[in-house]
């Protein structure tokens, strides 16, 4: 009676172990497939990121935050240039703060119940700016320059703009 126990618990061991060397198997194969998968969705996504890396940088290529040429020619007069060129792009956009029809600087008159304002600024280099506007119907571009003198003020100057069609 003794052995037929002995018998029995041997046998209900080797079952368990089998259970639990093919649960652990499944759970491992399981697990593996998962791997696969996320290495697969990490390397898509690097190479994403890659991509649009490059991208960015074709985009910025013309900004002075990329031009060292820029940043040296201020740096040589003396200007701080972590100061100066939030202080140029914000000179722009104070100017959308008039009284009147005429912008300062956008040759432009609404034609709208708003005003024509300057959206969007890029500092290319150490002379030259590119600009949006709009009044919420028509929007356009203006190329400006731009320039220092010995007081530290800041001068705008328009050198070419075009307005985009209306389209009905």
């Amino acid at each position: 009676m003794k052995n037929k126990i002995l018998t029995y618990l041997f046998i209900f061991a080797v079952l368990l172990l089998i259970f639990q060397y093919v649960n652990s198997k499944n759970i491992i194969d399981k697990y593996e497939a998962d791997i696969v998968k996320v290495k697969a969705k990490v390397s898509e996504h690097e190479a994403t990121i890659k991509q649009l890396e490059e991208q960015n940088f074709e985009l910025s290529y013309f900004s002075i935050d990329r031009n060292e040429d820029a940043y040296s020619y201020f740096e040589a007069l003396g200007y701080n240039t972590e100061e100066l060129v939030p202080a140029i792009i914000e000179g722009l956009y104070d100017m959308n703060d008039y009284e009147g029809d005429d912008h300062p600087i956008v040759p432009y008159v609404s034609t709208t119940d708003s005003k024509m304002l300057i959206n969007n600024v890029r500092v290319m280099n150490h002379k030259w700016i590119v600009a949006n506007f709009t009044d919420g119907a028509l929007w356009g571009e203006i190329f400006l320059t731009y320039s220092i003198d010995e007081n530290s003020n800041l001068s705008y100057k328009l050198v070419e703009y075009f307005l985009y069609p209306k389209l009905n």
